[in-house]
């Protein structure tokens, strides 16, 4: 039997190739994000099993009208991956409260907002997944905000897997690491970084992480990681995976 899965920030990146994998594999996928007209440049791809629905994440309004707007056809969620994500590359100092406020909004509260929602839509078997970033460990500079809030997605998950257990709904956090386009191993030669990127570059080749050499893995090739997480048994469950990139052969 097919699954329902929802996916946000599913216009590009991780998401849109989740989005889909699962299509091809026949599930029924919604994908969610802040821009309509890229989620249905995604979703017409995929054919009648994709549906696109606008939705801000940050905002619990909008999550509310969004999954709202699920319920129509899909009554029924199986599976929830927290995938949608904002990062401000920067000192924390030299952010302002806007971009900190909007980082916080998007990757924790936004998470947390859509789990809400979700959770009237499961039944026992359903499964929420929520996105983590190897950042946690790997000391990339600049990323405060960023890192504060991955590591409130791994501690929010940890204790909502006991609250829910008795409900019969796993948890699931997938630790992420680097992930590109594919063959996006690198920039051109006539390529100049943003100010602000480039500084970011120097500083993590300073602590130790030249970002330009570093392994990357393709999109594509981490879907399959959420698939086996789904299909677990009834009987098992996964709490968190860490997945890492390495240098093709």
């Amino acid at each position: 039997m097919s699954k329902t899965i929802v996916i946000t920030g599913a216009g590009s990146g991780l998401g849109k190739h989740l989005a889909q994998r699962f299509a091809a594999d026949g599930e029924a996928v919604v994908l969610l994000g802040r821009t309509l007209a890229k989620l249905e440049a995604v979703a017409d791809g995929l054919g009648d099993r994709a549906m696109a629905v606008a939705c801000d994440v940050g905002s619990a309004e909008s999550v509310r009208a969004a999954f709202a707007r699920i319920a129509e056809p899909h009554p029924r969620i199986d599976v929830l991956i927290n995938n949608a994500m904002l990062t401000e590359i920067g000192t924390l100092a030299s952010r302002t409260t806007r971009q900190i406020q909007d980082v916080i909004n998007t990757n924790l509260a936004g998470a947390m907002f859509c789990i809400h929602a979700a959770l009237p839509m499961m039944d026992r078997g359903a499964h929420i997944i929520s996105v983590s970033s190897e950042s946690l460990e790997t000391p990339f500079p600049r990323h405060v905000a960023y890192q504060a809030t991955k590591a409130g997605i791994e501690r929010m998950s940890y204790f909502l897997q006991k609250e829910l257990e008795p409900r019969g709904v796993r948890v699931t956090v997938v630790r992420a690491g680097e992930m590109v386009e594919k063959d996006g191993w690198g920039f051109p030669p006539d390529f100049t970084l943003p100010p602000d990127i480039a500084e970011f570059f120097q500083a993590s080749k300073a602590a130790g992480i030249d970002l330009e050499t570093r392994p990357k893995s393709d999109y594509a090739s981490c879907t399959g990681i959420f698939r086996a997480i789904i299909d677990q048994p009834a009987d098992v469950q996964v709490t968190t995976v860490h997945f890492i990139a390495r240098a093709p052969d």
